[in-house]
């Protein structure tokens, strides 16, 4: 079997990225997990450290049982057309690749290798974005993630750093 890639900034790991990491595993032997935009935090759009994402990912997956995987953050290198060997130098050799993700599908085919899209998993729910609208709205967000990453947010207080983080100074 294959050793599969996949990437995402999991900003938060929710119950869709578990799926599809359930779903990878089925159809090959590990999975390498590149913890994307890995030198952001504290922003709206990236409020978790790659530490916190890591932790976030590996205390679900060991939770569900699941070991056959490999994390590897991933800084951007903010050069498309050198991504692929970026990820490359930071790996173990992987011979396939899933996403959804445009950019990534043809970054990676141009190298010549297998890319296999996924299927979006209630989406309306499981989002990182959406989620993060849930937590600055005082909305349900806990169903939306695995409870192990509920437990870590609350741990590092996830829901007031990202509601601070959508203030302006023009808030009271």
């Amino acid at each position: 079997m294959a050793r599969a890639f996949v990437v995402g900034r999991f900003q938060p790991f929710h119950n869709g990225h578990l799926e599809v990491i359930r779903s990878i595993l089925k159809e090959n032997s590990s999975v390498i997990i590149g913890i994307g935009s890995a030198q952001y935090s504290h922003t709206l759009k990236d409020p978790f450290t790659a530490g916190e994402r890591h932790l976030m990912i590996t205390t679900t997956l060991e939770k569900e049982g699941l070991y056959d995987y490999y994390l590897v953050p991933i800084e951007d290198v903010n050069s498309n057309p050198l991504w692929v060997a970026h990820v490359e130098s930071l790996t173990p050799r992987f011979n396939r690749v899933y996403t959804n993700n445009s950019l990534v599908r043809r970054l990676f085919l141009e190298k010549g290798y297998e890319v296999t899209s996924m299927g979006l998993i209630n989406r309306e729910s499981w989002s990182g974005t959406r989620i993060r609208e849930k937590m600055i709205n005082g909305q349900d967000w806990k169903k939306d993630v695995p409870k192990s990453v509920a437990e870590i947010i609350n741990e590092i207080d996830g829901v007031n750093r990202i509601r601070d983080l959508a203030k302006t100074d023009e808030d009271a």
